[in-house]
């Protein structure tokens, strides 16, 4: 059983059943969306999933996934230690602030830019493969495994040393658990 948090419009959710016939469920804030993933058949709940995540029993998921989603929430920590008590695993997708094309923009422009690929994703939070490292820790979870990604591309497994990662990833997918 897995909970997709941010589902969008359903396409994680959608291959999830298809391809590894999970159980999957959704949360979703956009009401358009959430009704649209209905529609098609899809376990979707419309909701302010900060507040949402408390209200399911410890242990009611194998996995929550947070793709491309925490970074739009208020409260990320509480929100990552919220699923780690639902999920016996949570799988974070993060956008990193700190590739190497981002930084000369950072020294010209003063601002973060919007990671590749991510489409007007509205971003509370903007971290380093590093920050979203320490961020995990800060929840006291376990970063079991995390992948750079590239143009939409896996790269090798880091885990001890997050300075290549920090420097090359685009974004990273982290397998945390408690």
């Amino acid at each position: 059983k897995a909970l997709d948090v941010g589902c969008g419009d359903g396409a994680l959710l959608s291959l999830l059943a298809r391809e590894r016939r999970v159980r999957a469920s959704g949360l979703e804030l956009d009401r358009g969306k959430a009704h649209a993933c209905v529609a098609r058949g899809l376990a979707v709940m419309q909701a302010d999933a900060e507040a949402e995540l408390a209200a399911f029993p410890a242990g009611a998921f194998d996995t929550v996934i947070f793709s491309r989603s925490l970074q739009g929430f208020r409260r990320p920590c509480a929100a990552l230690r919220e699923a780690a008590r639902i999920g016996a695993h949570v799988i974070v997708s993060v956008g990193n602030a700190a590739h190497w094309r981002s930084r000369p923009l950072l020294l010209t422009k003063g601002a973060m830019p919007e990671p590749p690929g991510w489409g007007g994703f509205e971003q509370v939070h903007r971290w380093s493969v590093r920050d979203f490292a320490a961020l995990a820790g800060g929840a006291r979870l376990r970063i079991e495994r995390a992948v750079p990604m590239s143009h939409t591309r896996p790269g090798a497994p880091f885990a001890k040393s997050l300075w290549r990662a920090n420097w090359f990833a685009e974004e990273a997918v982290f397998l945390l658990s408690s």
